[in-house]
């Protein structure tokens, strides 16, 4: 059965774009051509909406909806290098517009004011690590400000986050039990990000996992962690200076799927083969991962359901929880050919 993301995705229209036209919101406004297309991929994908339950009354079944805001560390162009956080986005937009809402204001960082812009929501969104320091400075609720990706205080806000720690150890324990030894990691620096573009760094709990595991097992080696921004480019640029620099490690574990991608491009136009003579392991499982020319072995993270249960918090506390909840979604390892070998 077809889904409003897979109709978002042939139109090239975004996921809450979708929603209102196939829900026909009144409130939207777009072009009749834009309205067509949509419908007509509907048509095309034969969708077919999901019955409504009949529920007891609620804010959202009254004629007052909760306005809801979304607050966003990164561009749309960095939404694009890195899907991680435009599938985020998506999952609270898809959650939304099952309970017959949308997303009532979006702020990201370095855009708009920082000051006063949010205080007639009903709640916010925050997806990524914003201060809280300037989030409060933009809506001054923080029982009504959820997280997705950060739990800056857990006795504080609500957040939604999956556990990095577990996910990496299943890597290296793969990685190590295959019998690779001399393994690099391929990663980037992690930020608290401010307004006026301020950045603080913090530990990357990928790296930190990494070392730790490599360290216990005597096998750490400080030349072998390749650091830069996470994207496709920077993973492309670092693979093609650590092969003209020779020596390379037996495996690299990259701590996300884009930097992965564009490593095992630069590791195809030095003829070198992938899993037979490096084999690579990612992070996120991004759509592309499975389609690449070695289908890449990586860490699944749920990123649609994060997304989706940071809603359904929010919602949770505009019908009046008062108890902050701190929701960890679990990740799946998935082995393909890109690590040389799988299970069984």
């Amino acid at each position: 059965m077809s889904t409003i993301k897979d109709i978002a995705r042939e139109s090239n229209f975004s996921v809450a774009t979708v929603s209102r036209v196939l829900n026909n919101d009144q409130t939207l406004s777009v072009t009749e051509e834009t309205r067509s297309t949509i419908l007509s991929v509907a048509t095309k994908l034969q969708y077919k909406p999901l019955r409504k339950k009949k529920a007891a009354p609620s804010p959202t079944s009254d004629t007052h909806k909760p306005r809801i805001g979304l607050v966003l560390w990164c561009t749309p162009e960095t939404e694009h290098e890195d899907p991680y956080f435009l599938s985020l986005r998506q999952g609270v937009e898809m959650q939304f517009a099952d309970l017959g809402m949308a997303v009532s204001r979006v702020i990201r960082l370095g855009v708009q004011p920082a000051e006063g812009s949010l205080d007639d929501m009903d709640g916010v969104i925050v997806i990524g690590k914003v201060d809280p320091e300037d989030v409060s400075k933009l809506y001054s609720r923080p029982d009504r400000t959820v997280y997705i990706n950060y739990s800056p205080d857990e006795e504080v806000y609500d957040s939604v986050v999956s556990d990095f720690v577990p996910a990496v150890e299943k890597v290296m324990n793969h990685l190590l039990n295959l019998g690779y030894r001399d393994i690099g990691f391929v990663g980037g620096l992690e930020h608290v990000h401010r307004f006026g573009h301020e950045l603080r760094e913090e530990p990357e709990v990928r790296r930190q996992t990494y070392e730790r595991i490599m360290k216990e097992k005597g096998l750490y080696a400080p030349g072998r962690v390749l650091l830069a921004d996470w994207t496709i480019t920077a993973g492309y640029k670092l693979m093609k200076e650590a092969i003209e620099r020779g020596d390379l490690p037996e495996a690299f574990f990259f701590a996300s799927d884009p930097m992965a991608i564009g490593a095992l491009k630069a590791l195809q136009e030095a003829g070198i083969s992938v899993p037979g003579q490096v084999a690579i392991v990612g992070f996120d499982d991004i759509e592309m991962a499975s389609f690449v020319s070695v289908p890449l072995t990586t860490v699944k993270v749920h990123t649609e359901q994060m997304g989706r249960s940071a809603v359904n918090l929010i919602m949770e506390r505009v019908n009046g929880r008062t108890v902050p909840v701190r929701t960890v979604i679990p990740t799946k390892f998935v082995i393909r050919e890109s690590c040389g070998k799988t299970n069984g």
